[in-house]
């Protein structure tokens, strides 16, 4: 038996969420070791003073979260060892198969092209800081500044001390959250939310909770009561379109999340990876809380995919912390690739191929909705992807397995799903990342599959 207990004296309301949030720290400091057993809930609920119901829902509450597995007839132990989730995404794309499912923006010879030209351009004219500094401030500052006019382009005004180039969004997203969760806390994000979150919440020691959401997003009024039940430190939001609904958050939405989150105070990661390839959006929610607000874009999703560089602006208050966690986690972003981005801002040529992408994801948005007619899905004008709930009786790892058998790889919703709860079955299907022949071709077999019987898939054993 452990030889930690929870303190009796930090106990607060509700209860079971407090006493859960301490074993969670314990877990994750090292005081309670994976294997380790746990107290039975009538001796912990006795030692504590506290009801069995409420040590039964804080046991359940750790079991949700993935730190304690319960075995019966023997207790519960503590769980620091999991398996490492899979993506929704195929690792590789063997011949012969369909991908509609990673998400990438329409790429064509002529993007290979441009990328060919800024390299050549780059070994004509790069600059002796960008070769050879080991400093960031010595390379950087010429490129912060350029930033600010894409952010704008964004609708964020920001300085250019503010703004912290990094590796893509996901760089980004990883310094944003190191900066403002500290191990043991909660961040709060969408029920049905970014992918990398669950495994990067592992690997960071933070606890994610999944608010309801409906066609705009995040409901302000989920948010808020989870703000006093339980102890947030942050909210992640995709407001544009990149969550996997394809949902768009209107601006009275986001001024509310924005209120809420400064009302408890509360930071927001704001994950805007498509920037203004969504035409006719609403202003960032960093514009309604620029103190609190943490806003990431990039540009490998909405001009080239080799184009791996991004822009983290973030307030004052933050921009110690950030630069802190960047250097330790990534020293700097890749000088080189920040010379091309630098220029392609100036010169025009990247808002170009945001236009250019603009027009080929809604070429594509008219093809799905051809071959998907009369079948409901949820998409955007302006996004990448569709997201299409499948019908009662069909079972989403069965309907995946179909259409792979068929040469199709489409992404399981339950990859994007972050809370527990009813489940409505669906697939991602990314619009970009084939031809548009393959993609006709791949939704067609979807089509089919959704218009069969449904059936179990028998494997030959």
């Amino acid at each position: 038996m452990t030889q930690w207990r929870p303190d009796p004296a930090l106990i607060r309301r509700p209860a079971y969420l407090s006493l859960a949030d301490q074993f969670a720290r314990a877990i994750h400091d090292g005081r309670l070791e994976n294997g380790e057993r746990l107290p039975t809930h009538r001796a912990l609920a006795d030692e504590l003073a506290l009801s069995v119901q409420t040590v039964s829902r804080a046991y359940e509450e750790l079991i949700r979260r993935d730190l304690v597995v319960g075995e019966i007839g023997r207790g519960s132990f503590v769980q620091t060892q999991r398996r490492e989730p899979d993506p929704p995404y195929l690792p590789e794309r063997p011949g012969e198969v369909i991908d509609l499912s990673i998400l990438k923006p329409v790429c064509e010879l002529m993007h290979l092209e441009r990328l060919k030209q800024g390299l050549a351009w780059l070994a004509g004219e790069l600059p002796a800081s960008s070769a050879l500094s080991f400093r960031p401030n010595m390379v950087f500052p010429r490129h912060r500044a350029v930033a600010v006019e894409w952010l704008r382009a964004c609708g964020l005004e920001v300085s250019p001390q503010n703004v912290t180039l990094t590796n893509g969004a996901t760089g980004g997203m990883t310094v944003a959250l190191m900066s403002v969760a500290p191990p043991g806390s909660t961040v709060a994000t969408e029920a049905i939310g970014h992918h990398t979150l669950v495994p990067l919440a592992r690997y960071l020691g933070f606890n994610l909770e999944g608010l309801p959401i409906d066609d705009e997003g995040i409901v302000p009024e989920a948010f808020d009561a989870a703000c006093r039940q339980s102890d947030i430190r942050a909210v992640f939001v995709q407001p544009s379109v990149i969550n996997p609904t394809a949902s768009l958050m209107g601006s009275v939405r986001r001024s509310q999340l924005a209120e809420v989150a400064r009302r408890h105070d509360i930071a927001i990661i704001e994950n805007d990876v498509l920037g203004p390839l969504v035409e006719d959006c609403a202003p960032p929610v960093a514009h309604f809380a620029p103190e609190r607000t943490l806003y990431v874009t990039s540009f490998s999703k909405i001009t080239v995919p080799g184009l791996r560089i991004g822009y983290l602006a973030v307030p004052d208050r933050y921009v110690t912390a950030v630069a802190n966690r960047h250097l330790v986690t990534n020293w700097m972003a890749t000088p080189m690739v920040a010379e091309i981005a630098t220029k392609w801002v100036s010169d025009g040529t990247a808002m170009e191929l945001v236009r250019w992408q603009r027009e080929a994801v809604r070429r594509r948005l008219a093809i799905a909705a051809e071959a998907l007619e009369g079948i409901a899905f949820r998409a955007h004008r302006d996004g990448l992807h569709i997201w299409l709930p499948l019908p009662d009786g069909r079972a989403e790892e069965g309907f995946v397995a179909q259409a792979r058998l068929q040469s199709v790889a489409i992404a399981p919703g339950a990859s994007f799903r972050i809370a527990e709860g009813p489940w409505q079955p669906a697939v991602r299907i990314s619009l970009g990342s084939t031809t548009e022949s393959e993609l006709r071709t791949g939704l067609g077999v979807v089509t089919r599959l959704l218009l069969a019987d449904p059936e179990h898939l028998l494997l030959a054993i």
